[in-house]
């Protein structure tokens, strides 16, 4: 016999994992951040690189489990940022998607 899942238990469900998880999405957006802050100040070490670029890839798509569409292509758009070069510009673009990861990621907890 196959048991149906209803819409209200696959948002709850989506609910638990989404506070279980906010921990570790919320250090990879601040693992951005920091790489921003670098990438402002002197550049980015090729460990920072490294870090920044893994952080905004799984950002890319834990976010996009979450229904969080526009959050996916930030964290798309900051990955290739940490992959270009360095310079002020890409400093300031990679805190404006911070600033909206962050306004995204509250607006869904």
């Amino acid at each position: 016999m196959t048991e149906h899942v209803t819409q209200p238990e696959v948002s709850q469900a989506l609910d638990r994992l989404w506070k279980r998880f906010l921990p570790q999405i919320e250090e990879r957006v601040a693992a951005l951040e920091a790489a921003g802050w670098a990438l402002a100040a002197s550049g980015l070490t090729d460990d920072q690189r490294d870090g920044a670029q893994a952080a905004a890839h799984k950002l890319a798509g834990v976010l996009g489990t979450f229904g969080l569409t526009k959050g996916t292509i930030l964290a798309r758009e900051a990955e290739m940022l940490c992959l270009g070069d360095a310079d002020p510009a890409s400093a300031a673009q990679l805190a404006d998607i911070v600033a909206q990861l962050r306004a995204l990621i509250k607006g869904r907890a």
